[in-house]
């Protein structure tokens, strides 16, 4: 995961020895600071979220949210960002999260609902790609990464805290009285 994470960063790198960068948080293009790059709040007090960099993607961000063109012309201008993420915050408290759903969803503007814990599964994209599996009534993250050959599954749901802690001491070699005495001492369940 570490060496994942370090990968995922390779943009970030150059952007740093590009001076494109600052090490500060809020002040860079994917951070935050860019009013086309961010999560916004809806009036339903649910979250959408943006990604609208490429210039035919903005176009369209413009053009569904209705916002005056002119003003939002200058989009890579850092310092008309402030002004204009104000602008953006006010239109997206304009409707709910569902209704800017229904305007953007399918289209190229580079958008996404923000769903929680429990709408994530249910949401159509996660359902089509089967991002969720049901395993004895709860939802969970099916196996990834899935390979063409080679299906990954599930064996059984989650095991309740402690319900296996004597098998999994047994098999790092922990003799019957050790066991009892960690049971005994409340650290593993009786």
């Amino acid at each position: 995961m570490d060496g994942g994470a370090a990968t995922l960063m390779a943009m970030f790198f150059t952007m740093c020895f590009a001076v494109a960068y600052k090490d500060r948080r809020g002040t860079n293009l994917l951070d935050g600071a860019a009013h086309f790059y961010d999560t916004y709040e809806c009036a339903d007090g649910h979250y959408i979220c943006l990604g609208s960099i490429e210039p035919q993607f903005y176009a369209l961000l413009l053009e569904k949210t209705g916002v005056d063109k002119a003003q939002f012309a200058p989009q890579m201008d850092a310092a008309q960002w402030p002004a204009l993420r104000a602008e953006l915050t006010r239109v997206f408290r304009t409707r709910t999260r569902a209704q800017w759903c229904e305007i953007m969803e399918g289209t190229d503007v580079c958008f996404a609902p923000v769903l929680s814990i429990f709408e994530a599964p249910d949401h159509p994209h996660n359902k089509a790609r089967g991002t969720f599996v049901t395993i004895d009534g709860m939802p969970q993250p099916a196996p990834s990464p899935r390979f063409s050959r080679t299906a990954p599954a599930i064996s059984h749901s989650a095991h309740a805290p402690g319900q296996d802690s004597e098998q999994v001491l047994r098999n790092c070699g922990f003799s019957s009285q050790e066991i009892a005495a960690l049971r005994s001492g409340g650290v593993i369940p009786a």
